[in-house]
């Protein structure tokens, strides 16, 4: 019974390119296919995303993170069976070292989040005698499995208890007869947080779980493609995330929504910000040209978690900005995407906004450990050529001559 990653099955597709091939400049590697892998597949055009054939919205309606999870790595849904040798795996690797402890109460309380995650994630390494360097072997791949597990597992630990740290709180210690959604909650605020609030958390880590060969993806690719370990994947793709052209669209949605601050003044905003051309966060995608196939049942329950926990205002200002803009740019192919709704979700969860990409790096580190094993099962060093566009047989000029 496997808990982890299952080998990629092979595939009779045509290479790419050959050795032969002539290079040509692809900006941005927009227009490169780098990698194969069968954990999820997007059409931007149509607004589609499957996992393993799922599409997203099924999922989220009715999937549970900790089966997404089994869904990626082994390319199938689970038994109960195999899905609860799956939680009980994860939950005993919940808790993190003492030292781990230490460190946390080492760092800067006005620390960026991002950067105590990525140093954290690094830190776990230091205490995991496997985490040397990988190997294509079953036993050096079984080795990267394990790791993978352990990442996925305490990852929730790491930012409950920073900002726990920063908020002046002591430490609450992860209860291994949670799921992950629940466990976070509860270190986080210190107390069992209701079934719609797991449930909301629960939805927005299968949302965000994995999304094709996006950057922080494919950085960690990269780097456990040189055989490097796991730990150092990991820290890898959560620097990727930290960038605001990745990661960071749902907090500088919520920043939008505190700056307009009242329903009367949705649309003077939103309506000055087209007009002077400004991009309006959370919508548009550089893959989809349609709906958000992640937003659309995070809206419905986005207005749920609203109702629930007082902030119904909150998601009828994000509903009145996307009419707006939808009747602005319609025809154009703008649309919410999964930051818009998710940045409401969390903020009625009681999560603070300078931690939102954080709960997305929380999300993707199972999408992020399943492509690093599908990288492992068929490795080849990723290694892209440069243009070169600088000068060429310059003369070295001695220092005294230099103008």
């Amino acid at each position: 019974m496997s808990t982890t990653p299952a080998a990629p099955a092979a595939t009779s597709a045509a290479p790419i390119a050959t050795a032969a091939s002539e290079p040509f400049f692809d900006k941005g590697l927009a227009n490169t296919v780098a990698a194969e892998t069968q954990m999820s597949f997007i059409d931007g055009g149509k607004g589609v995303l499957e996992y393993v054939g799922i599409d997203i919205d099924s999922l989220a309606r009715s999937s549970t993170y900790e089966e997404t999870v089994y869904l990626l790595w082994n390319t199938k849904l689970p038994t109960q069976s195999q899905l609860n040798a799956l939680k009980s795996a994860l939950q005993a690797e919940y808790e993190v070292p003492d030292a781990i402890y230490d460190m946390i109460r080492q760092i800067p309380k006005d620390a960026v989040p991002m950067h105590a995650l990525r140093t954290l994630v690094s830190a776990l390494a230091l205490h995991d005698p496997s985490a040397t360097s990988s190997e294509t072997t079953p036993a050096g791949i079984e080795s990267a499995k394990r790791q993978a597990l352990r990442l996925v597992a305490k990852t929730p630990t790491l930012i409950a208890n920073f900002d726990r740290h920063r908020s002046g709180k002591s430490f609450v210690r992860p209860n291994k007869s949670f799921d992950i959604a629940t466990n976070f909650l509860w270190m986080l605020n210190g107390e069992k947080p209701t079934d719609a609030m797991a449930r909301g958390l629960d939805i927005c880590l299968i949302l965000h779980a994995d999304h094709g060969l996006n950057a922080s993806t494919f950085a960690g690719r990269v780097t456990i493609a040189t055989l490097s370990d796991m730990y150092s994947a990991m820290t890898t793709a959560v620097g990727t995330l930290k960038g605001p052209l990745h990661g960071g669209a749902n907090e500088e949605v919520m920043i939008m929504l505190d700056e307009i601050g009242t329903m009367d003044k949705v649309e003077p905003f939103i309506k000055g910000k087209l007009e002077r051309k400004e991009l309006i966060m959370g919508f548009g995608h550089r893959v989809y040209k349609a709906y958000d196939p992640r937003a659309t049942y995070l809206k419905t329950f986005a207005k749920q978690i609203a109702t629930d926990t007082g902030n119904l205002k909150l998601f009828e200002m994000s509903q009145k900005i996307e009419g707006i803009v939808l009747d602005a740019k319609a025809g154009k192919g703008i649309f919410p995407n999964v930051d818009f709704y998710s940045a409401t979700t969390y903020h009625c969860l009681g999560i603070k906004t300078d931690l939102f990409t954080c709960m997305f790096a929380m999300s993707r580190m199972s999408g992020w450990c399943g492509h690093c094993i599908e990288q492992l099962q068929d490795n080849r060093l990723i290694r892209p050529q440069a243009k070169y566009n600088g000068p060429h047989a310059a003369a070295y000029v001695p220092m005294p001559e230099r103008g």
